[in-house]
């Protein structure tokens, strides 16, 4: 147990936001240990998830009146950013229950978050049930909840479920029948429900990103939040869910930085076209690491940046707050997907054929940013950047911006 936290139970409950960064470094440490033997034989990372969420960081954005630290999102950023420079599959695992833990702030009643909040600060992780496969769009949702009694059943498959595989609750996006999307926070353990480990991407490979399918499970009419009503208002549940995405961008960014200096510092081999033997004399390495530094604090001052526009908005909601932080966290993702790719790609320039041997494991890096940016088109997001400060045309309410 660390020693910068209060336990409750064995889970250990955090207090401030200068708690919640000593533990992160903490946990971070810890989980970097074996991030090379998960990636290259993926194993999923049970204990280290247990250790994760009994630190107590699952629960910092739980409000204070519930008990809870109620972290800024400039704190919350550098957590899941920390977390993900010391593996990245470990920093995306908790991105959908942060986000469940915002729409239930948004949209839940006063009962719903005594309960839901109470379990998060007991340990309990949740997952997500959100993307379908097969859909015209990807907004699109077939997954059906019908009434059944004073409850409700539901019926349909799922993909992309990102931390199902490890939750006690899987938020699940749920078309009721009068057309309206809700979010049933399910318990994983219910009858008929069946999460399938199929998620074989060549990066983030433990992040357990497969398949939940709903056979007529129940849920109880407690355990319904509005989700709909989310987007037709100015809420911070977009910007929110996005934040947490630059985030882990810049810790994977980090991380592919970090290990790039450590490679080139502690190696040398022929520098043909310098002549020298060592590359940390060779002008180009050095104009390499300057490119990168410069854009990856770039990156780490934008998060900082989006987490200051965002509390804003969470503190005073209006069209005003809610587009400026969507608009700043739009910015933080655009370059976090820019260094992140470039910072592990160039980790390959500066280190050479070495650094692609399988016991280096420095490939992860670049697969991790990959696949992670590769979640919502990011060319977007420069239109919706540019259509805000060129037009004062303010972004469209959804999740992806």
């Amino acid at each position: 147990m660390t020693h910068s936290a209060q336990p409750h139970g064995d889970v250990a409950v955090i207090h401030t936001d200068a708690q919640a960064l000593v533990v992160a470094e903490e946990i971070a440490t810890l989980l970097r240990q074996d991030s090379l033997l998960r990636d290259r034989e993926r194993q999923l990372p049970y204990p280290e998830l247990s250790l994760f969420s009994r630190s107590g960081l699952w629960g910092i954005s739980v409000p204070k009146a519930f008990g809870g630290a109620g972290v800024s999102n400039v704190t919350l950023a550098k957590v899941i950013a920390r977390i993900a420079q010391a593996d990245a599959s470990l920093g995306q695992i908790p991105q959908n229950h942060f986000y469940a833990l915002e729409v239930l702030r948004v949209n839940g009643s006063a009962e719903q978050q005594q309960r839901l909040y109470g379990e998060v600060l007991a340990g309990r992780r949740f997952g997500n049930a959100l993307a379908e496969l097969g859909t015209k769009t990807a907004h699109d949702r077939t997954t059906a909840l019908s009434r059944d009694g004073a409850g409700y059943r539901i019926n349909g498959r799922k993909f992309y479920a990102t931390g199902a595989l490890y939750a006690q609750r899987i938020p699940t996006s749920v078309i009721d029948e009068q057309g309206r999307q809700q979010l049933a926070f399910v318990p994983a353990d219910n009858a008929g429900l069946t999460v399938i480990d199929d998620w074989s991407g060549f990066g983030q490979r433990t992040t357990g990103s497969g398949s939940v399918v709903f056979d007529n499970v129940y849920v109880a009419a407690e355990d319904v939040v509005p989700f709909h009503s989310a987007f037709e208002r100015p809420t911070p549940v977009g910007p929110l869910a996005q934040i947490l995405h630059a985030a882990i961008d810049t810790g994977i960014a980090r991380a592919a930085y970090e290990d790039a200096l450590q490679f080139v510092r502690t190696r040398t081999r022929p520098w043909i076209d310098s002549g020298l033997d060592n590359a940390t004399d060779d002008p180009l390495t050095l104009k390499s690491f300057g490119h990168l530094a410069i854009r990856l604090h770039a990156s780490e001052a934008l998060l900082e940046r989006a987490g200051e526009f965002l509390d804003r908005a969470q503190a005073e909601t209006n069209a005003e707050t809610v587009a400026a932080a969507s608009i700043a966290v739009a910015e933080a993702r655009a370059i976090s997907t820019e260094i992140s790719l470039a910072a592990g790609s160039t980790l390959f320039e500066l280190a050479g054929s070495q650094a692609t041997l399988a016991e280096h494991g420095l490939d992860r890096h670049w697969r991790n940013a990959r696949v992670h940016t590769l979640h919502d088109p990011v060319r977007w997001k420069y239109h919706a950047i540019g259509n805000y400060y060129l037009n004062d045309e303010n972004p469209p309410l959804r999740g992806t911006i």
